[in-house]
């Protein structure tokens, strides 16, 4: 388990549940490395920010991970953290490796607007 203070995924039902119970979704699937503890500080900064936003993290190793791992849009990666931002349960950004916090700001606001969350 990711020792941080996100909500984690845990199952594939869960990454699913997550999706659909939540309009705008930014996932970081990693482990507890250089390259991805601070992207979890900069999203454990913006959870009470961007609360329009549903801040989660996945461990890369887990056996559910595939669901982040396996995404067409990450399938050039090697560098970790994978990062998906989802919007009404479709992929509308992916990076991988670190980032901070003015770029993740950045594709929050590009992607995640507080009046199209309110719809």
């Amino acid at each position: 388990m990711l020792m941080t203070n996100l909500t984690h995924i845990e199952s594939e039902d869960h990454f699913n549940q997550t999706l659909s119970e939540n309009k705008n979704v930014m996932v970081c699937c990693g482990r507890m490395g250089p390259m991805c503890i601070p992207v979890y500080e900069v999203m454990e900064e913006l959870e009470d920010e961007y609360n329009h936003v549903k801040f989660v993290d996945l461990e890369f190793d887990s056996a559910h991970s595939h669901v982040i791992r396996m995404l067409p849009e990450c399938q050039t990666f090697n560098g970790l953290p994978f990062v998906v931002y989802f919007r009404d349960g479709k992929v509308v950004k992916a990076t991988s490796s670190i980032q901070y916090r003015d770029q993740v700001t950045s594709i929050l606001d590009e992607h995640f607007t507080v009046e199209e969350s309110i719809k």
